[in-house]
């Protein structure tokens, strides 16, 4: 119950944190960064009831009828991610409050945030799926907000558009998902949903699950080829890009296909998917990487790369797989989280974070320069640091990959070598190269943007140093959340020389090589990348949207052209012709007409109404015209009250008089007719007319000779004095069971009225 609270604390807190750093604009986002902080030591505390087997499971009621409840289902592996997410944001919560001291609109910033990090919370405690949709929508919602924070500038604007855009649509793919999910296990709880692993994977209708499944997992986690957003979320400020690279927003794909993967995982399907996709996204991420000089960008790629590698992990499901998916999941978190803190640092202090203009940060920035270069070693995977215990497992378990271990283990050996050139080049443009711009005006950081870097820097080593204070009391239950079974886990600095540590040395000094060839290969490789990647998805994917909205506003202006007429006589044809075809189609056509049970005053009235009609459409008065169609109503109500039906007939009275009221002032005020209409435009209109009148003519006759099984009209005779309380039908009816329906009309007319009285009041204060 604790979880449930600390949710609606955390979005308690996000409303009232803009009144809070406008009354704290200094020291507000450190006050904010206490509630992901306490939420931390929370979730430490779990630590060893969950590594004892307990799983935190229990549910509210909130739609029965629909099977969604506010669940919470907490066992390692969302413990694992609780912790990373509240950690780091705690942490990202302390930079921001120095990084956005200066900007006027920070409230909202620490608005967005908070809903951010109370999002992706959600996500991984979650124990109903729709409400951890609910939470995944609102990652998206609350990222496009956080993206295009810098909303003066037209790439924010751009970005923060496509970022929600790309993970919306995949949103929705994961809905269909979820829904299929329930019609074949019949609930959206997750504990009930792991045990029916079997059932699912044999049904039919485990491919479409899967399928969108996956879409949605790989639009959030920036799979190929949906990776192109991320880069461009870049326009966000650096503490956005700090969380949502380490532990956020692209880490949900991964949490979902983690927890899901009990009970859709261990087919061909899902090994060879994930793993080749992983596999390539990782291949491209590194790449990409090295071309570009714009220090968020690069790392941005990386990131790509990292989320690639967990993919495939999770593709290639074994169990030293999990614990490679496991460990990396930590070590990416760590680093990463560091050097974007760090990348945002510098640019607060420098101006720039093009790491061709930057150089010898190391000797005016010593610590900030330590944790960053801590980080980026164990980018590469060296030791003594926690990336280089999980690159060693991940070569190992690739190794072990069934059926596909040579062609991913090449590709990983590939990624990993860019990876470590990539480190290697940044550490030495950005720490020790000789400055590119020799005019920067270079300021030392403050301890509020040293404090997350170090404090994670310092956690990586210290896990890389003692691997036992991550593995038993973090990994291995995470690990046993994804696999659904007990694994030995064994995680150490030192494995001894083997295979493995063969390939970690042939990947370090490849990289140390590629290094030393940047400036012949680097400059290649953007030249190549010009020649045969002239198409980037990013600018393929902007030009759809813009002809896209271009194809809308041309349709809108042809379509929405401002013609009532024309509207409804569109409206009229188009619900004519299918109305028709369907009556048409329609078996059992038995029609008869008897007047003889018809009394003579209704004849009589039913003449006077057709009467009516052909006086209004054949008169050249307007006043003529309008007389007449109040005798068609008029006529129509009487014939309501012949048969009973009293409130219709009174309704239509009063509307009737109100109507003809109101067109004789109308009519009064305008001009004469200019000319009349065209022979061809009343033909058509009389056409049409008659299309229209046909059609509701057939569909009465037609009514009277359907039977429902069982018929509507007894639902409401039964239910409408014993549960409405009422002995008049109709009112029932529209009261209780239209009520919503009647409340929507009586809105209508209400918001009409108002419209109405405003206009007359502007032109009457017009006139004054």
């Amino acid at each position: 119950m604790i979880e449930l609270i600390a949710l609606g604390l955390i979005f308690g807190v996000a409303i009232i944190a803009p009144f809070l750093v406008k009354k704290l604009p200094n020291t507000g986002g450190y006050w904010l960064a206490a509630i992901p902080g306490l939420l931390f030591l929370y979730f430490l505390f779990q630590v060893e009831s969950i590594f004892e087997r307990e799983v935190t499971r229990y549910s509210i009621n909130w739609i029965p009828e629909l099977d969604i409840n506010l669940s919470i289902y907490m066992d390692g592996l969302s413990l694992l991610f609780a912790l990373l997410v509240s950690g780091i944001g705690a942490l990202v919560f302390i930079f921001a409050g120095y990084y956005m001291r200066s900007y006027h609109n920070k409230p909202r910033f620490f608005l967005y945030l908070m809903l951010f990090f109370g999002a992706m919370l959600g996500i991984v405690l979650s124990g109903n799926l729709m409400v951890l949709f609910v939470f995944w929508e609102l990652t998206s919602i609350s990222s496009f907000l956080l993206i295009g924070f810098y909303n003066d500038k037209q790439a924010s604007r751009t970005a923060a558009l496509q970022a929600m855009l790309i993970t919306v649509f995949g949103g929705l793919m994961l809905m269909a998902s979820l829904v299929l999910l329930h019609q074949v296990t019949g609930t959206f709880e997750i504990n009930e949903i792991l045990k029916q692993g079997d059932l699912i994977r044999s049904h039919d209708l485990y491919i479409p699950i899967l399928i969108l499944l996956i879409i949605g997992a790989f639009t959030k986690s920036a799979q190929f080829p949906f990776h192109f957003w991320l880069p461009g979320a870049m326009q966000a400020p650096a503490p956005v890009s700090a969380f949502l690279h380490s532990a956020t927003m692209v880490k949900a794909g991964i949490f979902i296909l983690a927890r899901l993967s009990p009970a859709l995982g261990y087919t061909p399907q899902w090994n060879y998917i994930l793993t080749l996709t992983g596999a390539i996204t990782m291949l491209v991420g590194a790449y990409l990487a090295l071309g570009h000089t714009d220090l968020k960008k690069i790392l941005a790629y990386t990131t790509i790369s990292a989320l690639g590698t967990l993919v495939m992990l999770l593709g290639i499901g074994t169990a030293l797989a999990a614990k490679a998916a496991m460990l990396f999941l930590v070590v990416h978190s760590l680093y990463k989280g560091t050097l974007f803190m760090i990348a945002g640092a510098i640019e607060k202090k420098t101006g720039t974070r093009d790491i061709m203009e930057l150089g010898k940060l190391f000797f005016k920035m010593p610590v900030l320069s330590i944790a960053a270069i801590m980080a980026l070693l164990s980018m590469a995977g060296l030791p003594p640091f926690l990336g280089f215990i999980g690159k060693e497992i991940i070569y190992e378990a690739k190794i072990q990959a069934p059926g596909i271990a040579n062609y991913v283990l090449v590709i990983a050996i590939a990624a990993n070598i860019m990876m470590v050139a990539i480190s290697v080049l940044v550490a030495w443009e950005v720490f020790f190269a000789p400055p590119g711009n020799k005019n920067l005006d270079i300021k030392r950081p403050t301890w509020g943007l040293l404090a997350g870097p170090v404090v994670l820097a310092v956690s990586s080593l210290l896990m890389g140093m003692f691997p036992k204070l991550l593995a038993e009391p973090f990994i291995l239950p995470a690990i046993e959340g994804l696999k659904a079974h007990t694994i030995d886990l064994k995680i150490k600095l030192w494995h001894g020389f083997n295979l493995v540590f063969l390939l970690s040395v042939i990947t370090v000094v490849s990289g140390v090589i590629l290094f030393f060839l940047r400036k012949r290969l680097v400059p290649f490789l953007v030249r190549t990348n010009n020649s045969l990647f002239k198409i980037e998805l990013a600018h393929v994917f902007n030009r759809r949207m813009d002809n896209f909205i271009a194809f809308t506003v041309n349709h809108t202006r042809t379509i929405q052209h401002g013609y009532h007429r024309f509207y409804l006589m569109l409206i009229f044809v188009v619900t004519s012709v299918l109305v028709w075809v369907k009556l048409i189609m329609t078996q059992g056509w038995e029609i008869g007409l008897a007047i003889k049970g018809v009394p003579f005053y209704a004849l009589g009235i039913t003449i006077l109404l057709v009467l009516g009609a052909l006086i209004s459409v054949f008169s050249r008065s307007r006043l003529v015209a309008i007389v007449s169609l109040g005798v068609v109503g008029y006529s129509l109500a009487l014939i309501f009250l012949f048969y009973g039906a009293i409130d219709v007939a009174i309704t239509l009275l009063l509307v009737e008089t109100l109507t003809l009221i109101l067109f004789v002032i109308v009519i009064y005020h305008l001009p004469r007719y200019m000319h009349f209409s065209s022979n061809r435009s009343r033909i058509r209109d009389g056409v049409i007319a008659l299309l229209f009148g046909s059609f509701m003519t057939a569909l009465v006759l037609k009514a009277g000779f359907i039977n429902l099984s069982p018929p509507i009209s007894d639902f409401f005779l039964e239910k409408s004095y014993t549960e409405g309380f009422g002995k008049n039908i109709v009112n029932v009816i529209l009261v209780d069971f239209r009520v919503l329906d009647t409340f929507g009309e009586i809105t209508v007319l209400m918001i009409a009225a108002v419209g109405v009285y405003a206009l007359l009041k502007y032109d009457a204060q017009k006139r004054l």
